[in-house]
Order: structure tokens, then C-alpha cells, then sequence
């Protein structure tokens, strides 16, 4: 090293370590304090991110699944049955008797002794291949899923677990309260 270059070298050390370097140390503590405090934060607002894409995924399936059942369930029924079905549907997810979710409800079965099998609660989804939905009729039922599942329409027939067409006569339904006979279908508790 050259002698000038030395010199201003060991200049610039002596200057450091006469310093007063509390200063110093306050700036580097701040520093670290401050950048702990953005990488919390950015944790904590890339964990939220994700947790509101999980609940917007989650009601998005929930909405497509209550508006397959009213499709597939009542499609040709007038809008007070295609109503009464999705009606039906939030009713057994919010009873404790029935799953938690609108899919799960669904999709639900349950064991039937005379056919000695697993079987849907909701007839359609027994069946292996299905035309996908379209047209106005699948319109129509993603706006009455809507309708029933943000509750933009008043609930015509609270509690009620059942329903069925009013050109047949289950069994079950003679020990059950009816609640609504619409046009189609007649809805019991």
C-alpha cells in the first residue's frame, strides 16, 4: 500500500474508534427493528391473501354445487320449486342434522335397506354421466343458488329438511309436517 494511502487508512481507523458510536448503534438497531417489522407484515398480509382466496374458492364451490342441485333437481319446475329445492338444500346444511357444508350436502348418502346400497340424497347424484349444464335454464338456477345463498330473498319455508314432487306420494312423507305446497314441489319439516 502506498505511504499516502497508509496514512488516510490508518486515519479514518483512529477516527473509528474515537467515534462516538452509540449513534451508530441506535441507527442499527432501528434499522433491524423496522425491517423485522416489514417482513411480519408482509407475512401476516400474504397469509390473509391466501386465506381470502381459500374463502372466496370455498363459497365459489359452495354456490356451483347448490346451483347444480337446483339444476339437475328442478330445472323443468316452475322458479317456486327450483327455489324451494335450494331452500331445501341451505336448510340441511344449517340443521346439526345434516353436513356442514352445501357440497357436502349435497353429495350426501345414506344407506337404504331395501336396495341394500349406498344412495343420494338428491337423486341426480347417483347418476355416473350427466350433460353439463347450459343454457337458460343453468342461468336461471346459478340466480336462484344466488338468490338463496346470500339470502338476497326472503326464506319461504324456514326448517323445511324435505321435499318432494306433488305428483308422487312418498312414504316418509306421512310422518312429516308439511310446510309449503308450492306448485311443485310440496316441502315438510
Amino acid at each position: 500500500m502506498a505511504p499516502a494511502k497508509l496514512r488516510m487508512f490508518l486515519k479514518l481507523r483512529l477516527m473509528w474508534w474515537r467515534a462516538d458510536k452509540a449513534a451508530l448503534a441506535f441507527a442499527m438497531f432501528f434499522c433491524a427493528v423496522v425491517g423485522v417489522l416489514v417482513l411480519a407484515l408482509s407475512a401476516v398480509s400474504a397469509h390473509r391473501d391466501e386465506q381470502t382466496a381459500r374463502v372466496r374458492e370455498f363459497h365459489a364451490r359452495s354456490l356451483e354445487c347448490l346451483a347444480l342441485n337446483v339444476y339437475y333437481e328442478a330445472r323443468g319446475e316452475p322458479p317456486a320449486g327450483q327455489y324451494a329445492v335450494a331452500e331445501v338444500t341451505m336448510n340441511r346444511k344449517a340443521s346439526p342434522l345434516y353436513p356442514k357444508t352445501v357440497c357436502e350436502v349435497v353429495y350426501q348418502t345414506n344407506w337404504d335397506p331395501l336396495r341394500k346400497r349406498y344412495v343420494g340424497a338428491f337423486s341426480w347424484t347417483e347418476f355416473e354421466a350427466l350433460d353439463a349444464p347450459k343454457g337458460t335454464a343453468w342461468k336461471r338456477a346459478v340466480k336462484v343458488a344466488e338468490d338463496v345463498y346470500y339470502q338476497r330473498r326472503q326464506a319461504v319455508m324456514p326448517g323445511a329438511l324435505h321435499f318432494h314432487a306433488n305428483y308422487i306420494q312418498p312414504e316418509w312423507a306421512k310422518e312429516r309436517q308439511k310446510v309449503v305446497r308450492a306448485p311443485s314441489p310440496n316441502c315438510y319439516r
